[in-house]
């Protein structure tokens, strides 16, 4: 079976078998597989390999190496690292340390012990355990009892509350999971280990994690943060998302960390201050995707294809005259990505604007703004000033922010499917 299937793999059955590139040459055999243990009720992800190399040096092989496995081999490709294998302090060795290994039944309370583990490719061609194939202690005269097969999220015991880990191994857990489900964990944290937490994350995921937590977190968070830090990360944030934060903060703080940021973030996050919090102006972005009218096709396409853009800014792209550095010039219209997709490279943005769509000013207040989006299906407006400059764009998931109670946070038990699993 080969990886590009969603197949299963029960990965005790690979200890032992061939390893081959793909000329058909034996490299090693299966000693044992390395998965990362994440939080909760997240799966497992298989990591790589532990293969055996003569002379007898154990090396680990990536998954993204791996090309296939069948029942009797494993098929690599590329330059082998033959560095000797080191464990990891977040990787778990699935032979040596899961095998036997007592958990408990959810459903029933009742412990059972680990024989094997499947482990399944998602459609990210990551690969996470999704299966345990355990045993139910024996009754009476048997030694051993029934043996099943059971999903992941059926037992309890082999994730540690996240207050539990060290925190090297929480972060390296945290890393993996959308900045939303990272917020509740460090939002349950302690305020000591929340620092810890904090502290060790990028200034890019902080800044994604801080849009996501309740006031009250992100705040304390920011003011205990070193200043030169906390300005850095704010100018990584969304400029609406940094300017509800320092609006937040006690004015002495909120004007000496605007001091310290770049001065054209400052400079949004000072304009958007001005704005009432629920109105177009307080709740746009300054940073839409706008282009001149001699753009083309292919130019919008390259900037929507921007890795860091939210869904609903990626969904359409603005037409201004110079400067298209908001507030821009005379904004002319919009263009739906849809609509750009339809289209040859060389068109003319200017050609396939949509005029229809009206803009709304940025006084206009949040009912104003919530019909235009419920009547027009809509998922990003254009916010323009009297003179018709493009001041911003008012998103979806923004709408949604201030129409929900501010602790809305706070209630993740009413979240459906709970924390997600990172694929």
């Amino acid at each position: 079976m080969t990886t590009g299937a969603a197949t299963r793999v029960f990965l005790a059955r690979l200890a032992g078998i061939g390893v081959f590139d793909p000329t058909g040459e034996q490299l090693g055999k299966v000693r044992d597989g390395i998965v990362v243990l994440r939080i909760g009720t997240n799966p497992p992800r298989l990591t790589g390999l532990v293969v055996e190399v003569q002379p007898r040096r154990r090396i680990f092989v990536p998954m993204t190496k791996v090309t296939a496995i069948d029942a009797g081999q494993v098929i690599v490709t590329g330059t082998l690292n033959l560095r000797r294998f080191e464990q990891r302090g977040n990787e778990t060795l699935v032979t040596a340390e899961l095998l036997d290994r007592t958990v408990e039944l959810v459903d029933s309370d009742q412990h059972v012990s680990i024989l094997d583990v499947a482990v399944e490719q998602s459609r990210t061609r990551d690969w996470f355990v999704t299966q345990l194939y355990v045993r139910k202690p024996g009754r009476g005269l048997r030694r051993h009892g029934d043996s099943l097969i059971v999903d992941w999220d059926d037992v309890r015991g082999l994730s540690l509350p996240a207050a539990d880990q060290p925190v090297e191994q929480l972060l390296a857990r945290l890393d993996t999971m959308r900045p939303a489900d990272v917020a509740d964990i460090i939002h349950d944290l302690s305020p000591k280990r929340r620092m810890e937490v904090a502290r060790g994350l990028d200034d890019e995921q902080l800044a994604d994690v801080l849009e996501e937590l309740p006031e009250d977190d992100r705040v304390e968070i920011v003011q205990q943060l070193e200043a030169e830090r906390a300005a850095d990360v704010l100018e990584e944030m969304d400029p609406d998302d940094a300017a509800d934060l320092i609006s937040e903060l006690p004015p002495e703080q909120a004007a000496d960390l605007l001091q310290r940021m770049e001065p054209e973030d400052a400079e949004d996050i000072r304009r958007l201050l001005t704005y009432d919090e629920l109105s177009a102006g307080g709740m746009m972005t300054t940073e839409p995707i706008v282009l001149a009218p001699d753009a083309t096709v292919a130019d919008a396409l390259a900037q929507i294809r921007n890795p860091d853009l939210s869904p609903a800014l990626a969904s359409q792209v603005y037409v201004t005259r110079s400067p298209t550095e908001t507030p821009t010039g005379r904004y002319l219209g919009t263009c739906h990505f849809q609509q750009l997709l339809r289209e040859p490279p060389g068109t003319l943005v200017a050609s396939l604007v949509d005029t229809n769509l009206v803009p709304v000013g940025p006084d206009a207040p949040l009912d104003i703004i919530t019909r235009h989006f419920a009547a027009y299906n809509l998922v990003a407006l254009p916010v323009v000033d009297e003179n018709n400059h493009l001041l911003g764009a008012v998103t979806v998931d923004d709408v949604i922010d201030h129409m929900l109670p501010e602790d809305w946070r706070d209630d993740d038990d009413e979240l459906i499917g709970g924390v997600g699993n990172g694929d």
